[in-house]
């Protein structure tokens, strides 16, 4: 089967990315959520991303502009999906919300259709059975910014049928990615699994008053050559990611620990609204955070 037309559930920061950049590479997209007002944002994104595919990757302004044209945008999910070749879903990261998404899904969706999730901590199997189609279900994670961190992720289960999964790793490819194949179900993927235990240190370290925010940024800037340390890099992916992680740690190993990271996130990040840079203020304040001061490691 050759994808053509690609649905993508979840217009928030990577589904109106996962939306622009496939349209970008000359795939019909449709870009679905649940409320016209968030879709009239994700709009709003999409022009935003013109200029920094312009400032990036050095694209052409009439390829952005097409690439606009090839979305479109809706609320009803019949419609959403009636043509559908592939589907990538980027809802919420709630193992139930997913499972009624699919549940739901399952019963409008054309057979050929390939359904992927960009879940970056839920395993596939524990909602396969909920798409009614679990040999055509897959992982397809993409990581932030993926014009420029252009690495997907593909990660089948136990009962994703082989040649499935090879398809959508030649439909990353078609986009521009770095593909990295997955032969064995792990949380967190290789990116996350190198990411998560990083940004857990930083954190720990921060919650147990052992260095300030700035501090273990520049530790690890400095020693490492690196553009950033954790905690910034914690306001790029989120706290509401971030809290999300150590939610789904807490639930599968039942550990205290996990527990307290869990808390101490929603304390002092989820509940302040102090979700990083999309709410202006995580670590660090935004714009113009204290890491990108040209003194900042002086």
């Amino acid at each position: 089967m050759k994808i053509k037309n690609v649905t993508v559930f979840g217009s928030g920061v990577l589904g109106a990315q996962i939306a622009f950049h496939t349209a970008y590479h000359g795939y019909d997209v449709t870009l679905f959520d649940i409320k016209e007002e968030l879709l009239e944002n994700a709009k709003l994104k999409l022009e935003q991303f013109k200029a920094l595919y312009q400032q990036d990757i050095k694209a052409a302004p009439a390829d952005l502009d097409a690439a606009v044209l090839r979305v479109n945008f809706t609320a009803d999910l019949p419609e959403s999906v009636k043509d559908a070749d592939l589907t990538i879903e980027a809802i919420p990261e709630s193992i139930q919300i997913k499972k009624d998404f699919y549940t739901r899904l399952a019963l409008l969706a054309p057979a050929k259709t390939i359904f992927c999730t960009n879940s970056s901590t839920l395993l596939p199997s524990r909602f396969a059975a909920q798409t009614g189609r679990p040999n055509r279900f897959l992982a397809l994670h993409f990581a932030n910014y993926l014009w420029k961190n252009n690495v997907a992720e593909i990660m089948g289960h136990a009962t994703t049928d082989p040649e499935i999964f090879e398809q959508v790793v030649a439909f990353a490819k078609t986009i521009g990615m770095l593909t990295i194949p997955i032969y064995k179900e792990q949380p967190g993927y290789v990116m996350n699994s190198l990411l998560v235990p990083w940004l857990i240190a930083g954190l720990d370290l921060y919650r147990n008053g052992v260095a300030d925010a700035a501090s273990i940024d520049k530790t690890w800037m400095k020693t490492l050559g690196a553009d950033l340390g954790p905690m910034a890099m914690a306001d790029l992916v989120g706290m509401t990611t971030a809290y999300n992680v150590t939610t789904s740690f807490a639930e599968l190993t039942g550990e205290q620990l996990w527990k307290d990271r869990r808390d101490f996130l929603k304390e002092n990040f989820i509940a302040k609204n102090k979700l990083g840079i999309s709410t202006g203020e995580g670590f660090y304040s935004y714009p113009d955070p204290a890491y990108e001061d040209v003194d900042f490691l002086k």
